[in-house]
């Protein structure tokens, strides 16, 4: 969360560059191919093989070679037929993809239809109050995401897919891989992670995916991606690629395009494409060993690059979604501030404003500190400079969120930091995150 505070815009300048995920994940409604565009393909394709062929008869004829007359008689000599020899294709990754590929499903987020429709009905006669009772009723496909169903108890099946997958959504629906639609219900979601759990009537549903250790992917290994790019009309679609990096730290950002904080997650280079969102990052082995969220399609000085998309980790994953069905959210420890990264406050005022020694490089700088909260009641005061927590150094801002989720809730922590340019240390009892802490400008992170 964040906090919009026109005072700290005046004192500190964002200059982050870095590059920003784009919500590839979330799948928009897409149209079929048309007939007419696979025409224009086929047409072209014609043109240039005449052309190849015109070329080769050109040469022929004027080469001088005498024509030969056409062989008669019967035609049986040319007829065709089929060898019986067959090729093995059962590699590692179709065995794994046949593991997981009934455990993957498409989402599909329903949202009541645009308003504008009502007033296009009012153009014809229909009256704006039966154009609002009828607005309310009907329902439409607002966006296609991806699932993976991870667990049935009885006839419940659980699926694992993400948050911003099922925002804003009126209702939800499952396509399973066999093509039956069920309707779903949401357990749980939690937007600092972006992870979602619904769940759905499985009597059909014959395959549970399994979670394998994250923390075991190694840079190189064959990952594949598992989803439904696009939406259901291509569903459990199949890519392939590497782990580029394990521990890769992201920015996140909400469907408004706020930033929302920093996220430690898996790269790889399958392609992960809109649509893919929820989907599973497999291992050769058939076990899920991230869900798919996001991707990087170009910087903000508008460079395009390809093969960069994002997995939250298995071991992330199965803590947030327990969490979820056991009590609907995830419950953290909160110091309840808001704060920027030391790195993006020049350094003259970091000298003239936060009267830092040049001894210190890193750290996060306290914006705001809600009343009632640790942080308030252990002292700390905007612009206090946070450099460590429970004697680990802090880095930068996913460093800090990381070292607090650490914790339990009424944890007792120590905590260094500087006021004024002075050193202290403190002692910090942990509480609950805060609703009452607001979100806040794209420069701003809450902890």
């Amino acid at each position: 969360m964040m906090d919009n505070n026109n005072n700290n815009n005046d004192q500190f300048n964002d200059n982050n560059n870095e590059e920003t995920p784009t919500p590839a994940p979330q799948g928009r409604k897409r149209g079929k191919l048309t007939l007419t565009k696979v025409a224009i393909t086929a047409v072209v394709a014609g043109l240039l093989g005449g052309g190849v062929a015109y070329g080769g008869i050109s040469y022929i004829n004027n080469s001088g070679i005498n024509d030969t007359a056409v062989p008669s008689g019967s035609n049986k000599s040319g007829n065709a037929s089929t060898s019986n020899v067959t090729v093995n294709v059962n590699s590692q990754s179709t065995k794994a993809f046949n593991q997981v590929k009934g455990a993957m499903v498409s989402v599909i987020n329903l949202q009541k239809e645009n308003s504008n429709n009502s007033t296009l009905g009012q153009l014809f006669g229909e009256s704006s109050s039966s154009s609002s009772s009828s607005s309310k009723s009907q329902l439409e496909e607002a966006s296609e995401g991806s699932g993976v169903v991870y667990k049935k108890s009885g006839s419940t099946a659980y699926i694992v897919t993400n948050n911003h997958v099922v925002s804003g959504s009126s209702a939800l629906r499952v396509v399973t891989s066999s093509g039956k639609q069920l309707q779903a219900k949401v357990v749980g979601k939690d937007s600092v992670t972006d992870l979602a759990v619904l769940k759905v009537n499985g009597s059909d549903l014959k395959t549970v995916a399994s979670f394998g250790n994250s923390d075991k992917v190694k840079v190189g290994e064959t990952a594949l991606a598992i989803g439904s790019p696009l939406g259901s009309q291509y569903a459990t679609s199949l890519t392939q690629g590497i782990i580029s990096a394990k521990k890769r730290t992201i920015e996140t950002t909400n469907s408004a395009g706020t930033q929302t904080g920093n996220a430690t997650v898996i790269q790889t280079d399958a392609a992960i494409n809109p649509g893919n969102s929820g989907g599973a990052l497999i291992n050769v082995g058939g076990q899920v060993v991230g869900i798919t969220s996001s991707k990087i399609a170009s910087d903000t000085e508008g460079t395009s690059v390809e093969g960069m998309g994002f997995a939250i980790p298995s071991n992330e994953v199965v803590n947030i979604i327990n969490q979820l069905v056991k009590k609907g959210k995830v419950v953290r420890p909160a110091l309840g501030i808001t704060y920027v990264d030391l790195a993006n406050v020049s350094s003259s005022q970091q000298k003239s404003v936060l009267k830092l020694p040049s001894s210190v490089d890193s750290g996060v700088v306290v914006m705001s500190a809600s009343t009632g909260s640790p942080a308030k009641k252990a002292g700390l005061a905007k612009y206090d400079v946070i450099t460590e927590l429970g004697g680990q150094k802090i880095s930068n801002q996913s460093t800090l969120r990381d070292l607090l989720y650490k914790y339990k809730i009424n944890d007792t922590v120590s905590m260094t930091y500087y006021h004024n340019g002075k050193k202290q240390t403190t002692k910090v009892k942990l509480t609950e995150t805060s609703s009452q802490l607001k979100t806040t400008t794209n420069a701003n992170s809450e902890s």
